[in-house]
């Protein structure tokens, strides 16, 4: 008989060197770990919080064992083998397959120096399956079956593995390591360059709703957005100085345009490493967050985790053991350009996996930015951008870098997070490059990176943004126009600021950003206020930000549902219509809440395109009021003043004015 032992609301399974251990988690959840070791490591790193103790229904048999937790069963045969089963339906979801069928198992490890192990998990490919999820990546696909999948941070690539599958189920990869999964026709394959066991979390549901709102109660839901965070944000590589900051919100208040954050970009600061306005350019900010702050507009500065050598905080913070370190060679991460280092400079990473490293920064922004009134903060540059990366390299406080180089970006957050509820804050928002499964919990709002100004680059984002909002993020935005390049004075680009402003007016956060030509001088790019691309233009952006502010009320309802039930309010078609099967292959059109449908306009010169309205509503045309049956393709017309938008059913939505 097979060596397995029930304890409470697990089941293990001992067979030679390895332990197998499976227990429920979560609503219709199961926690899987499994080491070549003696015993299972309880203190590593993982993004689930609690399990909340959900009962299980365990039973050993002499031809294995079987675990379930509500709808979802985990059988275990004879050999360790491992299945997972709906156990209502009694249909399978997913199994193990071995690497090779002779030789090699399923669950597969090398080991390491430190208790480590290169590992991997190997599962069942199904030909009719589809992925979604997995973060935020670039390339250009909502359906991931067939990708291969870095599971690394860099910038415009944000790492979170968690998947959807279309078999009804959602899987996580619990792990911080550097590694990758491939979604292959022969195999689905997970896999970590270093680390002390596998360990994975899977989840069934009746819809993707259910599976979505599963992965938030074992990994904690984001906040309640704050009601000021819904409106427009204004940015640019970057405002000089304090005068010229107030002079722009000056100017949106002059000409009664809805403003909400003004955004201050880098080298706003004296030194990297000293987290405070440079006093020349920026002579009293406290003045400048009242003068903002009465025109009904909140500043949010960016903060680098970024030191450079020459500033005082270095000797000490090297002294304390606070920087990322490097097994070989300089112990410098980044060389770039710095105030008064305009050629270049050496800068270090802070390490956040180090607690008192992450007190320590949080002491120098309060003192250099809350301290004025300041309260949100853009978290740039977290994945951490060192280049080159080489995870080998590196050692955190929290182990090397190929095991834990993930979980940068959520324990960066994390710390500005315990900073401002130590402060008493509670409407807390972060504007983040980069995250891990579990950076919801901590306030952190997503944008895409540093993409390029082209409708190829646009194409991508809308992708992009509904997989990372399948990720368990709920807040995302992108540089509207592309962050590279883009001339305001070019009649291709303020077509494509167009396009991208119409379809930025529908994503959960709302910012204009970008490094605009002509540059001025030192890392200054050139104007991108809404009155930069010329008149027609503006004509145009300024109706979208009119209906945007319309539709606030709408929008944090969206966001009571994130905050309550995991639902990103911008999301694919087939969460709310998983029984079309048209719906799980649309990419190019999502659901803003559950009662808009928006399709926006993704090529150069086109003025109209193919929409696919969802079986099961009825969809009314939210500009002409003509009323379409669900399950069909219309050809919609799209002028340069117009995105085709959908009302479902009878909803009603101050899409037009007056």
């Amino acid at each position: 008989m097979a060596d397995f032992t029930k304890s409470g609301n697990s089941l293990s399974y001992h067979s030679g060197d390895e332990i197998l251990k499976v227990e429920s988690w979560g609503p219709d959840g199961i926690r899987v770990r499994a080491a070549k070791a003696p015993s299972i490591r309880e203190d590593w790193i993982s993004a689930l919080t609690d399990s909340g103790n959900p009962p299980a229904q365990i039973e050993i048999r002499e031809t294995g064992a079987e675990l379930r937790n509500g709808i979802l069963s985990a059988k275990i045969g004879p050999k360790g083998e491992l299945a997972f089963w709906n156990a209502e339906s009694g249909t399978e979801r997913l199994r193990e397959k071995p690497i090779h069928d002779l030789s090699i198992p399923a669950r597969h490890y090398r080991e390491l120096q430190g208790g480590m192990c290169r590992i991997e998990a190997s599962f069942q490919p199904y030909e009719d399956e589809h992925f979604y999820g997995l973060g935020q990546h670039q390339h250009g696909l909502l359906d991931q079956k067939g990708c291969v999948i870095d599971l690394v941070q860099r910038n415009t690539e944000v790492a979170i593995p968690f998947l959807l599958s279309s078999r009804g189920y959602g899987f996580l990869w619990n792990n911080p390591a550097v590694g990758r999964v491939e979604l292959g026709r022969n195999a689905t394959r997970w896999t970590a360059e270093a680390a002390p066991q596998i360990d994975y979390w899977i989840t069934a549901g009746a819809d993707p709703k259910r599976i979505l709102a599963n992965y938030a109660e074992v990994t904690g839901r984001a906040p309640m957005l704050p009601e000021w965070a819904a409106g427009f944000w204004q940015c640019k590589l970057r405002y000089a100085g304090q005068a010229e900051a107030e002079a722009v919100a000056e100017e949106y208040a002059r000409r009664k345009l809805p403003l909400s954050v003004l955004v201050i970009d880098f080298f706003h600061w004296s030194r990297m490493g000293e987290w405070r306005f440079d006093p020349d350019a920026w002579p009293d900010p406290a003045a400048m967050v009242r003068k903002l702050n009465d025109l009904g507009v909140k500043v949010m500065v960016s903060i680098w985790p970024t030191v450079n050598r020459h500033s005082p905080a270095f000797e000490e913070m090297r002294r304390h053991g606070y920087f990322v370190r490097n097994k070989a060679g300089t112990p410098a991460h980044m060389y770039f350009a710095d105030i008064g280092d305009e050629d270049g400079a050496y800068l270090h990473f802070y390490d956040p996996t180090h607690p008192e490293a992450g007190k320590y920064v949080w002491e120098k922004v309060r003192e250099g930015y809350y301290r004025h009134g300041i309260k949100t903060f853009w978290l740039d540059v977290c994945e951490p951008e060192i280049v080159p990366l080489n995870p080998e390299n590196l050692v955190f406080s929290a182990g090397d870098g190929p095991a834990v180089a993930s979980i940068y970006p959520r324990d960066h957050v994390r710390r500005f997070y315990d900073g401002m509820r130590a402060e008493g804050e509670e409407d807390i928002l972060f504007l983040c490059r980069s995250a891990w499964a579990g950076s919801q919990r901590f306030g952190a709002a997503v944008w895409s990176g540093d993409i390029p100004s082209t409708f190829a680059a646009l194409r991508a984002q809308v992708r992009a943004g509904l997989n990372i909002a399948l990720s368990g993020i709920p807040w995302w935005t992108t540089d509207i126009g592309g962050f590279h390049g883009g001339d305001p004075a070019a009649p291709e680009f303020r077509e494509l600021i167009v396009r991208w402003f119409q379809y930025g007016a529908f994503c959960p956060l709302f910012r204009l950003h970008g490094d605009r030509l002509p540059h001025a001088d030192f890392m200054l790019g050139g104007p991108n206020e809404v009155w930069s691309f010329g008149e027609a233009a503006y004509a145009i952006l300024r109706e979208y930000l009119l209906m945007r502010e319309r539709l606030r009320p709408y929008i944090m309802e969206q966001m009571r549902a994130a905050h309550e039930q995991g639902l990103p309010p911008m999301r694919p078609l087939f969460v709310d219509f998983p029984d079309d099967p048209a719906c799980w292959a649309v990419e190019d059109e999502f659901l803003f809440g559950p009662d808009l449908l928006v399709a926006p306009v993704l090529h150069a010169d086109a003025r109209s395109r193919t929409v696919y309205l969802p079986a099961g509503a009825s969809w009314k045309d939210a500009w002409t009021d003509q009323t379409f049956p669900g399950g069909e393709r219309i050809d919609a017309d799209a002028p340069l003043e117009r995105i085709p938008l959908y009302l479902r059913g009878e909803a009603k939505l101050p899409i037009r004015g007056g």
